[in-house]
Order: C-alpha cells, then structure tokens, then sequence
C-alpha cells in the first residue's frame, strides 16, 4: 500500500541529498512506516533512502515493502549490495525472498553470503512450500541444560542480538535434541546458581518440520505461545516458528480459500500484480468446467419440454426452485468447509453430518415450501402449487445434503475442500433442481390428470 503523505518531502530530501535528515527519518520511524511512506518511490531512489542508514536498520525497512517492491529492488541494485543485506535479513524472510526469485540469479547471490549463512538458506530452501519448514526460522535462543542460571542469562546477552526471540530459550544436549525450554521469565526469577534443567520444562509441543503450515498455525493458536519449535525424525530443533510466521501464513491461507471458494485457482502475486494472460489461466479452467455441467440443466430443460408446454406457469417458478437449491447447498458447504479447516470436525464425523443435514433441509424446506405452495397455487392454482411446494422440499433437502458431502468427498480424494464452491455448488444445483422438478411436475400432472 502507497502512502503519500510524505513521499513529496521524502523526494525533496533525495534530492537536496540530505542525508542527514533522511538518516533521522529512517532512526525515527517504524521500518513499516518507513516502507509504506516510501513505497511509491523509484527503485533507484529507495536505494539511495536505504543508504542513510546501516545495513542491519535497512534489513528491517526491507522486510516490510510488498512481495512485488521486493522483487524490483533486487533487479535494480548491484549483487554485491545485496549479499549484505541478505546476511542482515531474517532467516524466514530473506529465504522467501529467494523462493521467489528466479534460480539463476539466486545461485549468483549464494556465493556473495557468508558461508555459515548460505549453507542456513540452501537448507531452509529445500524444504517444501506449505510445511513447518518452509516458513520458520533458524534465529532462536538455545541453551546447554548443565549451566547455571547466571551463566544462561549472560550467554543470552551474546545470542540476542541474533535472534528474533528470546522469550522462549530451547534447551539442547550436544546433539540438538531438544530437552526442554525455559522462558525468559523464568530464568529472570529464578536463583542464579540454579542449574537450567532444573527451571525448564520437559513437556514440550512442537512440530515436525515437514507438518502442513496451517496445523502449525492451530497449534500455536491453541496453545497461546508466541513461538513454536520445529523438530526433524530425529527430535533434533531446526528452527522455530514466530507468532508473525503465522500471521502471514493465515492470510495466505484465507486468501487462497476465498479464491478457490469462488472457482480461482491461487494467485501467487496477488490479482494487483498478476497479468491479464495469468488471470485468464486461473479463471478459464473451471469456467469451461461449469459450463460443460451446465449443459447437463439445458438437457434436462430439453427432455421435460413436453411437460412445460403442458403447463408454461412452470416456467415462472424456474428461477426461484433453481436459486433457493443452490443458496442453500452453498450455505452448508461454507460452513463444512470452515469446520473441516479448522477441525471442528473431522472424516469420521461424515454420517452425524448426514443425521443432522437431513434435519436441517427438511425444516428448510418446509417452510420455504409453505411459502412457495401459496405463490404457486396464486400464480396458476392447486396443481401448480402442489407441484411448486414439493418440488422445494426435495430441491433443498437434496442440495443442502450434496453441499455438505461435497466438502468430505474432496478431503478424502486429498483436495482442497475449499472448491467445493458456490459457482460448483450453484451448477450441480441447477441441474439437480431442474430434474427433480421437471420430474415431480410430470407425476403430478399424471396423476392429476387420471383422477
């Protein structure tokens, strides 16, 4: 987000080359602030503003300009420049920044970072997008368990400025097996030549590094921590996840979820910064799929023409039959989806599901079709309104039963839940709709007509 309330001081001081007051602004201000003041600036010209202050200060500011600002600024500065900031980069961060990144000019920036410091990112590269590991990080506090609480607190004071977090402290034995933590708090409180397996706490919950991103993100929320460690096969702590981690995969999450929830595939930059010919491939596939399933309504429509010659009052209850199944299977699948993601509910709980659903429509249906028998019997008499009235009933009891399957039959098939969406939901309903109704009017008209 461009923000220009001090963009035109902000290009008077570049120009003026007053670096002076242009250092004060970046001590000053929050890295965010700093970002979204500046943020409608020339590559070339945010690199001369970073310039007023030292590398670590210019780390921070970096950090919070958008994924897109990001990727230009590297394109517009020399490599050698960038080796430096990418060494004063948070771990998670700079490693993100490099993901998206094309290979070969990530290999050309490789060599210019400290040794110690490649060998952490070509690590924390190759662990799979949406896993623990992909989105924590290697800046944590660690401590022996057989020192003294005095001797911890002053290793602490030499490993703080390298880490994000201190308020958690893991404890290690030689080979990095995670023993235990302690949190700042307590170290503070407690005697000083008490040794720190005697103040940690044994019973740890952590991850694996390979578990999904969006449980690591319920863990955290469940258990209220501000960080979470990450551990591999072997117990062995490689790296923590931070509160912020989890902030942004959340709206990754959300946003992804929303976009599959109405027939998108995900938008890797964002629809600001995504093509035309991009946004065309994401939306094209399932529009072309809900049009074949469409065609399925206007068969339907085609085989029952007989049946609507027969009585054309039909047709004006096509639109309000067909509307009302879909709204309320997209109604059951956005609350199925939801538990499932944040699992209120699990597989197992499918048939309850069913029980309850079965209920629900029933009820949903009889009063809309109480409404609907009255319309109908007004619009064209009896027969139109029995035919109108049950036609609701089955609709809505057949559709809020599909929606709510729909989410279980994708998570077992291992896909997303979330595109069980409303565009999905409204077509299957539609071509559900149109059959159920065409049918029941054909018998009734029947049986109506034999009397």
């Amino acid at each position: 987000m461009i923000n220009s309330l001090l963009l035109p001081e902000l290009r008077d001081l570049l120009a003026e080359g007053d670096r002076d007051e242009l250092a004060e602004v970046l001590t000053e201000l929050h890295p965010a602030s700093i970002a979204e003041f500046s943020e409608g600036l020339e590559s070339k010209e945010i690199w001369e503003l970073l310039d007023c202050a030292p590398v670590d200060r210019q780390a921070e500011i970096f950090g919070f300009y958008s994924p897109h600002r990001q990727d230009e600024l590297v394109d517009g500065i020399g490599r050698q420049r960038m080796g430096h900031l990418l060494e004063a980069m948070p771990h998670d961060e700079r490693v993100d920044l490099l993901k998206r990144l094309d290979d070969k000019i990530v290999e050309s920036l490789l060599p210019l970072v400290a040794n110690a410091d490649r060998q952490d990112i070509r690590k924390l590269l190759t662990y799979p997008e949406g896993s623990a590991g992909s989105v924590m990080t290697t800046d944590y506090a660690s401590l022996p368990a057989d020192i003294s609480v005095s001797e911890a607190i002053a290793q602490l004071r030499q490993q703080a400025p390298a880490t994000e977090t201190i308020y958690y402290v893991y404890v290690l034995d030689d080979q990095r097996h995670l023993l235990g933590f302690v949190s700042l708090s307590d170290l503070i409180v407690a005697k000083s030549s008490a040794l720190v397996r005697d103040v940690m706490q044994q019973q740890v919950i952590s991850v694996d590094v390979q578990e999904d991103q969006e449980e690591v993100a319920r863990k955290l929320a469940k258990y209220d921590f501000l960080a979470i460690p990450v551990v591999d096969e072997q117990h062995r702590l490689v790296g923590i996840v931070t509160h912020d981690d989890v902030a942004d995969v959340l709206q990754a999450e959300a946003t992804e979820d929303f976009q599959l929830g109405s027939a998108i595939a995900p938008l890797a930059k964002g629809y600001y910064h995504s093509g035309v010919w991009t946004l065309y491939q994401r939306r094209v596939g399932w529009l072309l799929v809900l049009v074949l399933v469409n065609l399925v309504s206007s068969g339907v429509i085609a085989a029952y023409e007989e049946t609507l010659q027969a009585m054309i009052a039909l047709a004006f209850f096509l639109p309000l039959l067909i509307d009302s199944g879909g709204n309320a299977g997209s109604q059951i699948a956005t609350l199925i989806v939801r538990a499932l993601a944040t699992k209120e509910v699990t597989l197992r709980h499918w048939y309850r599901i069913v029980g309850k659903e079965l209920l629900v429509g029933a009820s949903l249906g009889l009063t809309m079709a109480a409404a609907s028998f009255l319309l109908g019997v007004f619009r064209g008499g009896i027969e139109v309104g029995l035919i109108v009235g049950i036609s609701m009933i089955c609709i809505i009891v057949f559709t809020n039963l599909f929606g709510a399957l729909l989410p279980f039959a994708l998570t077992r098939l291992k896909f997303d839940p979330a595109v069980a969406s409303s565009p999905l939901i409204t077509t299957v309903a539609d071509a559900a709709g149109l059959l159920l109704y065409f049918a029941i009017a054909t018998r009734v008209i029947a049986t109506l007509g034999a009397i």
